[in-house]
């Protein structure tokens, strides 16, 4: 079942993430809370998960940015699709991605973006068949410490 979060999940999807690219859970602190007490509380900020056999199996984060150009239409940002390597090759993301693309859809967006550190073409070949494409704009990545 393919749903928004609720706000009593942050455990269960902070471990999740341990299948993303974090090594460890972070813990509890003032600044955990406050940053997802943001998240749930905007409007704007979408945390989609799926759910199998009562556990959060793959998740995707969905933002809707207000925008100026495009005739004052947003555009929607796709964060952190990930999914438990136990559950993976089972369409769980991507039916998390149809949900943000619906949302995205709802709040009238332009257009959908994500970005994706992975190298690996059959991570690049799902994002494809999700309909996205490497080819209409350049990405440029600056961290920050």
């Amino acid at each position: 079942m393919v749903r928004e979060i609720f706000e009593n999940e942050l455990n269960e999807l902070l471990e999740l993430y341990l299948h993303l690219h974090e090594d460890s859970v972070p813990a509890m602190s003032e600044h955990l809370s406050k940053t997802w007490k943001t998240i749930v509380q905007d409007k704007n900020h979408h945390i989609i998960v799926n759910i199998v056999d009562g556990k959060i199996v793959s998740s995707c984060v969905c933002v809707v940015i207000p925008n100026l150009s495009r005739n004052v239409r947003p555009y929607a940002f796709i964060e952190n699709v990930v999914t438990h390597k136990d559950y993976r090759t089972k369409g769980y993301a991507t039916e998390c991605l149809k949900y943000a693309k619906q949302i995205a859809k709802v709040e009238n967006c332009y257009k959908m973006m994500l970005l994706t550190g992975s190298k690996k073409e059959s991570t690049q070949k799902f994002y494809e068949r999700a309909g996205y494409n490497s080819s209409d704009k350049t990405a440029f990545i600056q961290w920050l410490e």
